[in-house]
């Protein structure tokens, strides 16, 4: 798994120290830390849909956190895709970069949302849409790696 996201080990989730824990740790981010650690417990009963809901969950609160803390106006329903405009427009990455970060937004934008919205956010229709295992895992660490990379980007 993801070197960031040191939470997952073997076929079973089990919390365990490294990056991730250590940033959401910060009390500041209580929130999301329990969004996050909400969406293992999910994926470790097999519940992938909550899983990945719960990753948008705290990777939205990560950027409402973050905006918070720098006084950037943003409204407590904004979902993903606006919250990340709003940390793009007050240079959380800075702009010398831009034409890299814009891939970077794109990524962002389309990763766990569109993972969560496509497999676990909206209703399913007449027949019963399975989320596995593998794929609730790839969206749990790269909700990890991108809310180590805002953290430490914010210095929040």
């Amino acid at each position: 798994f993801w070197p960031y996201t040191t939470v997952l080990t073997g076929p079973v989730c089990s919390v365990k120290g490294g990056p991730m824990i250590s940033v959401l740790d910060n009390n500041k981010f209580k929130g999301a830390n329990e969004e996050f650690l909400k969406a293992h417990e999910h994926y470790r009963h097999g519940r992938n849909k909550e899983a990945l809901t719960e990753c948008l969950k705290a990777f939205e609160s990560t950027m409402k956190i973050i905006c918070k803390e720098k006084g950037w106006e943003y409204d407590q329903h904004d979902p993903a895709k606006k919250l990340i405009k709003i940390c793009f427009q007050n240079e959380l990455v800075p702009t010398f970069t831009q034409n890299q970060f814009t891939s970077l937004q794109n990524l962002l934008e389309s990763g766990i949302p569109t993972i969560r919205n496509k497999l676990g956010g909206h209703g399913q229709g007449p027949i019963p849409q399975k989320v596995d295992d593998e794929m609730t895992r790839y969206g749990m660490n790269l909700t990890g790696a991108n809310i180590i990379f805002l953290i430490e980007q914010s210095g929040v």
